[in-house]
C-alpha cells in the first residue's frame, strides 16, 4: 500500500546499458515491471519509443522489450523446448540465440535439470533473445553466479549493446556497474 516510485521522470538511451541502482525497495524491480507492463502504473506514464505502453498489446511489447529475472527460471525438458516456449516458429534462430548468450548451441538437447549455476541464467537471456527484441530488462542476473559465470554474463551484455539492443540493468554490485554501466539511474528510498 505505499507508494514506491514518485515523481520520477526518466529517458533511457538506446544502445546503451543503463544501470538501474539505489537501495533494497526503491522501486529497481517495480521499474523494470512497469516497462515490460508487468504491473500498471497508479498514475504517470511509461512510454516505449514515444507510445503509452497502456496502448500496446501486452505481448508484443514483451516480445519488444524481454526481461530477464533475478532468479532464472527455465521450464522442465530440453534447452530446445525452452527456447520454443518463447518463440516456436523460429527453430533457425535459436543455435544465434545461444551464441549471443555465450552458450554453445551444442547444448540445445541438454536438459534443463543439468545445466550448471552459470549456465540456468544465459539460457533464460538465451529464450528471451530468441524473440529478437529491441530492449532488454536485467534484473540482478548475475547476483547469483561467481565471478566466471557472472564475466560470461556481462560480455553477452556487452556484445548485444554493441549490436544494438538497449540494455536497462538493475545491480547492487558497485564494481560491476563500474564495468558495464553506460548510464546509470539513480533511486532513492522515499522517507
Amino acid at each position: 500500500g505505499r507508494r514506491v516510485l514518485d515523481h520520477l521522470s526518466a529517458s533511457i538511451a538506446g544502445g546503451r546499458i543503463t544501470a538501474v541502482v539505489g537501495p533494497s525497495g526503491c522501486g529497481k524491480t517495480t521499474l523494470l515491471r512497469l516497462i515490460n507492463r508487468l504491473s500498471v502504473p497508479d498514475s504517470g506514464i511509461v512510454r516505449y519509443r514515444g507510445t503509452d505502453v497502456a496502448e500496446l498489446d501486452p505481448l508484443a511489447l514483451r516480445r519488444r522489450v524481454g526481461m530477464v529475472f533475478q532468479r532464472p527460471t527455465a521450464f522442465p525438458g530440453t534447452v530446445r523446448a525452452n527456447l520454443a516456449e518463447a518463440a516456436p516458429d523460429r527453430d533457425g534462430s535459436y543455435a544465434t540465440a545461444l551464441k549471443q548468450a555465450a552458450l554453445d548451441p551444442a547444448m540445445i538437447d541438454r536438459d534443463t535439470g543439468q545445466l550448471s549455476g552459470g549456465e540456468l541464467p544465459r539460457v533464460c537471456l538465451a529464450r528471451t533473445l530468441v524473440t529478437e527484441p529491441e530492449a532488454l530488462l536485467l534484473d540482478e542476473p548475475t547476483s547469483n553466479l561467481d565471478d566466471g559465470a557472472a564475466a560470461l554474463f556481462e560480455a553477452a551484455a556487452r556484445s548485444l549493446v554493441g549490436s544494438g539492443t538497449t540494455i536497462v540493468w538493475v545491480t547492487h554490485n558497485r564494481a560491476q556497474l563500474e564495468r558495464v554501466a553506460d548510464d546509470v539511474l539513480e533511486l532513492r528510498r522515499q522517507p
